[in-house]
Protein backbone atom coordinates (compact mmCIF):
# COMPACT_ATOMS: atom_id res chain seq x y z
CA UNK A 1 0.00 0.00 0.00
CA UNK A 2 1.16 3.52 -0.71
CA UNK A 3 -1.04 5.56 1.61
CA UNK A 4 -1.07 6.00 5.36
CA UNK A 5 -4.40 5.57 7.20
CA UNK A 6 -5.08 9.33 7.41
CA UNK A 7 -3.45 10.37 4.14
CA UNK A 8 -5.89 11.79 1.59
CA UNK A 9 -6.17 9.84 -1.66
CA UNK A 10 -4.88 11.13 -4.96
CA UNK A 11 -5.36 10.00 -8.56
CA UNK A 12 -2.02 8.17 -8.28
CA UNK A 13 -2.81 6.31 -5.06
CA UNK A 14 -2.37 2.58 -5.51
CA UNK A 15 -2.77 -0.71 -3.70
CA UNK A 16 -0.65 -3.83 -4.12
CA UNK A 17 -2.70 -7.04 -4.11
CA UNK A 18 -0.82 -9.65 -2.07
CA UNK A 19 2.01 -7.11 -2.13
CA UNK A 20 2.73 -7.93 -5.79
CA UNK A 21 0.05 -6.70 -8.23
CA UNK A 22 -0.30 -2.93 -8.05
CA UNK A 23 -3.56 -1.28 -9.07
CA UNK A 24 -4.93 2.26 -8.74
CA UNK A 25 -7.42 2.57 -5.88
CA UNK A 26 -10.13 3.59 -8.33
CA UNK A 27 -11.13 0.85 -10.73
CA UNK A 28 -14.22 -0.07 -12.72
CA UNK A 29 -17.10 -2.48 -12.14
CA UNK A 30 -18.56 -4.19 -15.20
CA UNK A 31 -21.87 -5.42 -13.75
CA UNK A 32 -23.99 -2.77 -15.49
CA UNK A 33 -22.34 -3.08 -18.91
CA UNK A 34 -24.81 -5.74 -20.18
CA UNK A 35 -27.82 -3.92 -18.69
CA UNK A 36 -29.61 -3.74 -15.38
CA UNK A 37 -29.74 -6.98 -13.39
CA UNK A 38 -33.42 -7.60 -14.12
CA UNK A 39 -33.90 -4.81 -16.63
CA UNK A 40 -33.44 -4.22 -20.35
CA UNK A 41 -30.16 -4.96 -22.09
CA UNK A 42 -27.88 -2.09 -23.07
CA UNK A 43 -26.59 -1.20 -26.52
CA UNK A 44 -23.46 -3.39 -26.73
CA UNK A 45 -21.56 -0.84 -28.82
CA UNK A 46 -22.19 1.84 -26.19
CA UNK A 47 -21.03 -0.51 -23.43
CA UNK A 48 -17.86 -1.32 -25.37
CA UNK A 49 -17.18 2.42 -25.58
CA UNK A 50 -17.64 2.77 -21.81
CA UNK A 51 -15.19 -0.06 -21.06
CA UNK A 52 -12.57 1.44 -23.37
CA UNK A 53 -13.02 4.89 -21.90
CA UNK A 54 -12.64 3.51 -18.36
CA UNK A 55 -9.16 2.29 -19.22
CA UNK A 56 -8.33 5.55 -21.01
CA UNK A 57 -9.26 7.40 -17.80
CA UNK A 58 -6.93 5.28 -15.69
CA UNK A 59 -8.96 2.30 -14.48
CA UNK A 60 -6.57 -0.61 -14.25
CA UNK A 61 -8.62 -2.95 -12.08
CA UNK A 62 -11.79 -4.26 -13.72
CA UNK A 63 -14.33 -6.29 -11.76
CA UNK A 64 -16.58 -8.66 -13.68
CA UNK A 65 -18.27 -12.08 -13.56
CA UNK A 66 -19.69 -14.62 -16.00
CA UNK A 67 -23.04 -14.31 -14.24
CA UNK A 68 -23.21 -10.61 -15.13
CA UNK A 69 -25.55 -10.71 -18.11
CA UNK A 70 -28.79 -9.22 -19.36
CA UNK A 71 -30.61 -10.69 -22.33
CA UNK A 72 -27.94 -11.73 -24.82
CA UNK A 73 -25.36 -9.28 -23.44
CA UNK A 74 -22.58 -10.61 -21.25
CA UNK A 75 -20.13 -8.45 -19.31
CA UNK A 76 -17.16 -10.67 -20.09
CA UNK A 77 -17.89 -10.63 -23.83
CA UNK A 78 -18.20 -6.84 -23.80
CA UNK A 79 -14.87 -6.50 -22.01
CA UNK A 80 -13.20 -8.88 -24.45
CA UNK A 81 -14.47 -6.95 -27.46
CA UNK A 82 -13.47 -3.64 -25.90
CA UNK A 83 -10.05 -4.45 -24.52
CA UNK A 84 -8.60 -7.72 -25.82
CA UNK A 85 -5.66 -8.08 -25.96
CA UNK A 86 -5.73 -6.51 -22.55
CA UNK A 87 -3.07 -3.92 -21.61
CA UNK A 88 -0.36 -5.53 -19.53
CA UNK A 89 -1.14 -3.34 -16.53
CA UNK A 90 -4.87 -4.14 -16.44
CA UNK A 91 -5.99 -6.67 -13.83
CA UNK A 92 -9.18 -8.66 -14.31
CA UNK A 93 -11.14 -9.76 -11.26
CA UNK A 94 -14.09 -12.11 -11.44
CA UNK A 95 -16.20 -14.05 -8.99
CA UNK A 96 -17.70 -17.52 -8.92
CA UNK A 97 -20.22 -19.24 -6.70
CA UNK A 98 -23.72 -17.98 -7.56
CA UNK A 99 -25.66 -20.02 -10.10
CA UNK A 100 -27.93 -18.06 -12.44
CA UNK A 101 -30.16 -19.57 -15.12
CA UNK A 102 -30.62 -18.28 -18.67
CA UNK A 103 -33.61 -16.20 -17.60
CA UNK A 104 -31.48 -14.47 -14.97
CA UNK A 105 -32.83 -16.20 -11.88
CA UNK A 106 -30.36 -16.95 -9.07
CA UNK A 107 -31.10 -20.53 -8.06
CA UNK A 108 -28.24 -21.72 -5.89
CA UNK A 109 -24.56 -21.81 -5.06
CA UNK A 110 -21.93 -23.90 -6.78
CA UNK A 111 -20.56 -26.96 -5.06
CA UNK A 112 -16.76 -27.39 -4.84
CA UNK A 113 -16.72 -29.67 -7.87
CA UNK A 114 -18.47 -27.05 -10.02
CA UNK A 115 -16.00 -24.25 -9.41
CA UNK A 116 -13.43 -25.41 -11.97
CA UNK A 117 -16.03 -25.21 -14.69
CA UNK A 118 -17.06 -21.72 -13.60
CA UNK A 119 -13.45 -20.51 -13.57
CA UNK A 120 -12.90 -22.03 -17.02
CA UNK A 121 -16.06 -20.28 -18.24
CA UNK A 122 -14.58 -16.95 -17.22
CA UNK A 123 -11.27 -17.81 -18.87
CA UNK A 124 -13.00 -18.62 -22.16
CA UNK A 125 -15.29 -15.61 -22.15
CA UNK A 126 -12.51 -13.17 -21.33
CA UNK A 127 -10.03 -14.85 -23.66
CA UNK A 128 -7.21 -15.25 -21.14
CA UNK A 129 -5.10 -18.12 -19.84
CA UNK A 130 -5.06 -16.96 -16.23
CA UNK A 131 -7.40 -14.82 -14.13
CA UNK A 132 -5.74 -12.15 -12.01
CA UNK A 133 -8.20 -12.35 -9.10
CA UNK A 134 -11.08 -14.75 -8.44
CA UNK A 135 -13.50 -14.27 -5.55
CA UNK A 136 -15.55 -16.98 -3.98
CA UNK A 137 -18.91 -15.25 -3.70
CA UNK A 138 -21.02 -16.54 -0.81
CA UNK A 139 -24.79 -16.25 -0.58
CA UNK A 140 -27.00 -13.50 -1.94
CA UNK A 141 -27.09 -9.87 -0.73
CA UNK A 142 -26.95 -10.77 2.95
CA UNK A 143 -24.12 -12.64 4.61
CA UNK A 144 -24.80 -15.92 6.41
CA UNK A 145 -22.35 -16.68 9.18
CA UNK A 146 -23.50 -20.32 9.26
CA UNK A 147 -22.31 -20.91 5.69
CA UNK A 148 -18.91 -22.64 5.75
CA UNK A 149 -16.81 -21.84 2.70
CA UNK A 150 -13.84 -24.09 3.46
CA UNK A 151 -14.32 -26.80 0.84
CA UNK A 152 -15.21 -24.35 -1.88
CA UNK A 153 -12.29 -22.04 -1.11
CA UNK A 154 -9.94 -25.01 -1.05
CA UNK A 155 -11.16 -25.92 -4.54
CA UNK A 156 -10.28 -22.42 -5.76
CA UNK A 157 -6.90 -22.63 -4.02
CA UNK A 158 -6.21 -25.79 -6.02
CA UNK A 159 -6.89 -23.87 -9.25
CA UNK A 160 -4.49 -21.18 -8.11
CA UNK A 161 -1.85 -23.84 -7.47
CA UNK A 162 -2.44 -25.08 -11.03
CA UNK A 163 -1.80 -21.59 -12.43
CA UNK A 164 -5.34 -20.72 -13.58
CA UNK A 165 -5.68 -17.98 -10.94
CA UNK A 166 -3.12 -15.52 -9.55
CA UNK A 167 -4.90 -14.18 -6.48
CA UNK A 168 -7.87 -15.32 -4.41
CA UNK A 169 -10.62 -13.30 -2.78
CA UNK A 170 -13.86 -13.78 -0.88
CA UNK A 171 -17.10 -11.86 -1.28
CA UNK A 172 -20.13 -11.24 0.92
CA UNK A 173 -18.45 -12.77 3.95
CA UNK A 174 -18.26 -12.35 7.71
CA UNK A 175 -15.02 -12.04 9.67
CA UNK A 176 -15.26 -15.71 10.68
CA UNK A 177 -15.63 -16.76 7.04
CA UNK A 178 -12.65 -14.63 6.07
CA UNK A 179 -10.60 -16.27 8.82
CA UNK A 180 -11.71 -19.68 7.57
CA UNK A 181 -10.51 -18.83 4.07
CA UNK A 182 -7.20 -17.38 5.28
CA UNK A 183 -6.45 -20.63 7.10
CA UNK A 184 -6.56 -22.38 3.72
CA UNK A 185 -4.78 -19.95 1.39
CA UNK A 186 -3.80 -16.27 1.23
CA UNK A 187 -6.71 -13.90 0.64
CA UNK A 188 -5.83 -10.86 -1.46
CA UNK A 189 -9.20 -9.09 -1.39
CA UNK A 190 -12.61 -8.94 0.21
CA UNK A 191 -15.64 -7.67 -1.71
CA UNK A 192 -18.56 -6.86 0.60
CA UNK A 193 -21.37 -4.33 0.69
CA UNK A 194 -20.14 -1.03 2.12
CA UNK A 195 -20.60 2.67 1.51
CA UNK A 196 -21.00 6.06 3.09
CA UNK A 197 -24.66 5.39 3.94
CA UNK A 198 -24.18 1.69 4.73
CA UNK A 199 -21.28 1.20 7.13
CA UNK A 200 -22.31 -2.03 8.84
CA UNK A 201 -19.08 -3.68 7.69
CA UNK A 202 -16.78 -1.04 9.24
CA UNK A 203 -15.00 -3.46 11.57
CA UNK A 204 -14.07 -5.77 8.71
CA UNK A 205 -12.85 -2.81 6.64
CA UNK A 206 -10.52 -1.87 9.49
CA UNK A 207 -9.35 -5.45 9.95
CA UNK A 208 -8.48 -5.75 6.26
CA UNK A 209 -6.29 -2.66 6.55
CA UNK A 210 -4.33 -4.20 9.43
CA UNK A 211 -3.58 -7.43 7.53
CA UNK A 212 -2.96 -5.94 4.06
CA UNK A 213 -6.09 -7.27 2.39
CA UNK A 214 -7.77 -5.08 -0.21
CA UNK A 215 -11.40 -4.21 0.50
CA UNK A 216 -13.44 -3.59 -2.65
CA UNK A 217 -16.97 -2.45 -1.80
CA UNK A 218 -19.98 -3.33 -3.86
CA UNK A 219 -23.00 -1.01 -3.86
CA UNK A 220 -20.71 1.81 -2.71
CA UNK A 221 -22.87 4.19 -4.76
CA UNK A 222 -26.18 2.94 -3.44
CA UNK A 223 -26.78 0.19 -5.97
CA UNK A 224 -29.54 -2.28 -5.33
CA UNK A 225 -30.07 -1.74 -1.61
CA UNK A 226 -30.62 1.97 -0.91
CA UNK A 227 -30.82 5.32 -2.69
CA UNK A 228 -27.74 7.48 -2.35
CA UNK A 229 -29.21 10.54 -0.68
CA UNK A 230 -29.08 12.41 2.60
CA UNK A 231 -28.60 15.98 3.79
CA UNK A 232 -24.97 15.51 4.80
CA UNK A 233 -24.03 13.95 1.49
CA UNK A 234 -25.77 16.72 -0.43
CA UNK A 235 -24.05 19.40 1.68
CA UNK A 236 -20.56 17.98 1.15
CA UNK A 237 -21.26 17.56 -2.56
CA UNK A 238 -22.27 21.22 -2.80
CA UNK A 239 -19.08 22.29 -1.00
CA UNK A 240 -16.96 20.53 -3.62
CA UNK A 241 -19.09 21.30 -6.66
CA UNK A 242 -19.52 17.55 -7.04
CA UNK A 243 -22.29 14.99 -7.24
CA UNK A 244 -23.29 12.80 -4.28
CA UNK A 245 -21.95 9.81 -6.23
CA UNK A 246 -18.55 11.47 -6.55
CA UNK A 247 -18.49 12.20 -2.83
CA UNK A 248 -19.38 8.56 -2.10
CA UNK A 249 -16.39 7.45 -4.18
CA UNK A 250 -14.07 9.96 -2.51
CA UNK A 251 -15.35 9.03 0.96
CA UNK A 252 -14.45 5.38 0.43
CA UNK A 253 -10.93 6.29 -0.66
CA UNK A 254 -10.56 8.46 2.44
CA UNK A 255 -12.18 5.91 4.76
CA UNK A 256 -9.44 3.29 4.60
CA UNK A 257 -6.14 2.76 2.77
CA UNK A 258 -7.29 -0.79 2.00
CA UNK A 259 -10.34 0.32 -0.01
CA UNK A 260 -10.20 0.03 -3.79
CA UNK A 261 -13.34 1.55 -5.28
CA UNK A 262 -14.94 -0.19 -8.26
CA UNK A 263 -17.98 1.91 -9.23
CA UNK A 264 -19.86 0.54 -12.19
CA UNK A 265 -21.89 2.22 -14.91
CA UNK A 266 -22.93 1.85 -18.53
CA UNK A 267 -23.02 5.64 -18.98
CA UNK A 268 -20.07 7.59 -20.35
CA UNK A 269 -21.17 10.66 -18.42
CA UNK A 270 -21.35 8.80 -15.12
CA UNK A 271 -18.04 7.09 -15.85
CA UNK A 272 -16.31 10.43 -16.36
CA UNK A 273 -17.78 11.71 -13.09
CA UNK A 274 -16.82 8.59 -11.15
CA UNK A 275 -13.22 8.63 -12.33
CA UNK A 276 -12.89 12.36 -11.60
CA UNK A 277 -13.78 11.65 -7.98
CA UNK A 278 -10.23 10.44 -7.32
CA UNK A 279 -9.12 14.08 -7.30
CA UNK A 280 -11.61 15.11 -4.59
CA UNK A 281 -9.93 15.48 -1.21
CA UNK A 282 -12.34 15.47 1.71
CA UNK A 283 -11.23 17.38 4.80
CA UNK A 284 -11.89 16.54 8.44
CA UNK A 285 -15.08 18.61 8.49
CA UNK A 286 -16.41 16.76 5.45
CA UNK A 287 -15.66 13.38 6.96
CA UNK A 288 -17.18 14.32 10.31
CA UNK A 289 -20.35 15.53 8.62
CA UNK A 290 -20.63 12.38 6.52
CA UNK A 291 -20.08 10.07 9.47
CA UNK A 292 -22.75 11.92 11.42
CA UNK A 293 -25.18 11.76 8.52
CA UNK A 294 -25.01 8.06 7.74
CA UNK A 295 -28.06 5.86 8.07
CA UNK A 296 -29.07 4.34 11.39
CA UNK A 297 -28.01 0.94 10.08
CA UNK A 298 -24.46 2.12 9.50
Amino acid sequence: MTTAPNEPPSPAATYALDGTTTVPRLGFGAMQLPGRWNGPATDPAASVAVARRAVELGARHIDTAAFYFSGGNRANAILREALHPYPADVTLATKVGPLRDAEGRMYGQAEPGQLRGLVEENLRELGVDVLDLVYLRVGRLGTDARDSLGERFAALAQLRDEGLVRHLGVSNVTRDQLDEARAIAPVAAVQNRFGVLDQVDSALVDFCATVDIAYMPFFALGGGHAPLDGDALAKVAERHGATPFQIAVAWGLARSPSIVQIPGTASLTHLEQNMAAAAIVLDADDLSLLDGGRSATG
